[in-house]
């Protein structure tokens, strides 16, 4: 018999603020965390936006010379991790207890920052904390090592789809009997020269110099994303561990589906086939039909190609029904927060889920005859869903779904 899964903590450090009444604030206010990229000196470049982090350790969860040694991708991951630990209220560690975090991209501040070093002194010179502080796995390796966590630690890099992989394959640890408790999300920091002129060479971001009409998902006048940065971590626990001590749970994780369009290195497949079968399996596996699903929150990225291909795969999974669940895209608020992306809009999900708030598509003006969807496009709009599923689709044709169930005492029968 399968085990059930629930959510019992969340921590995160996102554009939009790091704690759960300022995000419900700036659901009721239609707030934007876009602006001025102030990281560095954009100022004539063609891509002049981000949505950055801001204020990130006010509690100095990390000491000051720790945070010498490690990239910034690895502080809002460490940070993301104790704070959604601490919110599940767990004492324990061991065996049992692992660690599933995901990341795009990885420490590419220090590769940019000692790149430059190589060329100025030579490549014997450059810091032993380099490889470290840039691998992907290592922010994955800080919870454990912080924590305690001796079980399974592993970290998912399938592009922008890598927070909801690791959140999926987490799930699939405990309901399989793995684990008992596995921290999972993902986390980003790749808002520098060489991130945003990578993606910009590739006509990805958003050249619009209005922070409200930069990051417009399922708008006609989309041009592109808007770079994001931060980290999300939840935490799951299995049903009667949970239960045991008592824990405060927010939902049920009930279904999770993966699959890889297996076409283009950039482009979703035409048609959105494989993305509409992960979120069939996440639906198929939570043994709900479409007039049970309440909300959707969408990868939703703003670039012209991805979201009419989300909005193929949602009428092709929805039919008749495609007009009932509510969909925003939380890239809206929060730009594209790459691999971190898929956990922090999650915990978005979850948040909204709790305080009956949806989370809203803000700053939408001109409709797409080709993504006509039931949008939120009212901030603070009251509604009692009690099911969601959350879309990540990455660059390779990765395409992760996970389907979430507010909790009620009911369910514990």
């Amino acid at each position: 018999m399968k085990r059930r899964v629930v959510v019992t903590g969340l921590g995160f450090v996102s554009p939009l603020g790091h704690d759960k009444e300022t995000i419900l604030k700036a659901f009721k206010d239609g707030s934007c965390g876009i602006g001025k990229i102030t990281h560095y000196d954009a100022s004539e470049d063609d891509v002049q936006l981000a949505a950055e982090v801001k204020d990130y350790d006010e509690e100095n969860l990390i000491e000051a010379r720790a945070k010498r040694r490690m990239d910034l991708v690895n502080q809002y991951a460490l940070i993301a991790g104790i704070k959604a630990y601490r919110d599940s209220g767990l004492t324990t560690k061991g065996e049992g207890h692992g660690v599933s975090m995901g990341s795009g991209i990885g420490g590419l501040e220090t590769i940019q920052q000692e790149a430059f070093r190589a060329c100025e002194v030579g490549y014997g010179r450059l810091s032993p904390f380099f490889i470290p502080k840039a691998i992907s796995n290592i922010s994955a390796a800080y919870l454990a090592i912080e924590l305690g966590f001796h079980g399974s630690c592993k970290c998912p890099v399938t592009a922008c789809a890598s927070g909801t992989d690791a959140i999926g394959e987490g799930y699939r640890s405990i309901k399989d009997g793995y684990l008992d408790v596995v921290l999972c999300g993902g986390t980003e920091a790749s808002i520098n020269p060489l991130g945003v002129g990578g993606f910009s060479s590739m006509k990805a971001l958003s050249t619009s110099k209005d922070p409200l009409r930069a990051s417009v998902p399922f708008d006609k006048e989309r041009d592109g994303f808007v770079m994001g940065e931060g980290a999300g971590v939840l935490v799951l626990e299995e049903l009667e561990h949970a239960k045991k001590r008592g824990a405060r749970i927010y939902a049920e994780i009930i279904g999770y589906g993966t699959t890889c369009d297996a076409g283009h290195i950039t482009q979703p497949s035409p048609g959105g086939e494989l993305a509409y079968k992960a979120m069939k399996m996440a639906m198929d596996e939570a043994g709900l039909s479409s007039k049970e699903l309440d909300y959707v929150n969408a990868h939703g990225t703003s670039t012209p190609l991805n979201d009419k291909t989300e909005t193929l795969a949602l009428e092709k999974l929805l039919g008749e029904d495609v007009q009932k669940p509510y969909v925003s895209s939380s890239k809206s608020m929060i730009g594209h927060l790459l691999g971190a992306s898929g956990a922090v809009e999650a915990i978005y999900t979850l948040i909204g889920m709790e305080a009956e708030i949806l989370p809203p598509n803000v700053n939408y003006q001109e409709p797409d005859e080709e993504c006509k969807l039931n949008l939120v496009l009212e901030p603070g709009k009251k509604f009692p869903f009690k099911t969601a599923i959350s879309n990540s689709f990455g660059f390779g044709g990765h395409n992760a779904s996970v389907f979430f169930r507010k909790w009620e005492e009911t369910d514990e029968v």
